[in-house]
């Protein structure tokens, strides 16, 4: 994947900056991984129903590293796995992502949030209250489907 420095981005529009950062299917599936999952690990990342390539993750979380949306630290349980969580900048794309969830809810009939319809009501009607909570809940270590079923 291209390395997008600074001086690598194509234009200073925001849209573009986002896009280059964030905007590709890859990152933004790791990013809702990690949030609605919890997932941490490589080999987590890899079993998404998805089917990421390996070389493709890899890129794709070297590169989310990169730029400051997550940070690498190794397993205090097992040092041959490294843990990825969000930063600051990462934990900024939630409410982003939250919309994706609501328009695809909004859009698409089999949508997997149709089945959290509390969820979906809540994120509906309060979505800058229901982001700044999923961001707390991420930031402590947590995520919004800890069983998987989101």
């Amino acid at each position: 994947m291209k390395t997008t420095a600074k001086k690598d981005i194509r234009s200073h529009c925001a849209v573009n900056y986002g896009v280059e950062i964030f905007g590709d299917r890859w990152s933004l599936l790791i990013i809702r991984d990690i949030v609605f999952v919890g997932k941490k690990t490589y080999g987590q990342f890899l079993k998404s129903e998805e089917g990421i390539a390996t070389n493709v993750l890899a890129s794709r979380l070297a590169f989310l590293e990169e730029q400051g949306v997550l940070s690498k630290a190794p397993s205090p349980d097992d040092g041959r796995k490294d843990f990825y969580s969000l930063t600051e900048k990462g934990l900024d794309l939630i409410p982003i992502v939250l919309n994706i969830v609501l328009w695809s809810g909004k859009y698409d009939s089999q949508s997997y949030v149709r089945h959290s319809q509390e969820f979906f009501a809540r994120l509906s009607q309060n979505p800058i209250e229901v982001s700044e909570e999923v961001r707390a809940l991420v930031r402590s270590g947590g995520c919004l489907f800890p069983d998987g079923n989101g």
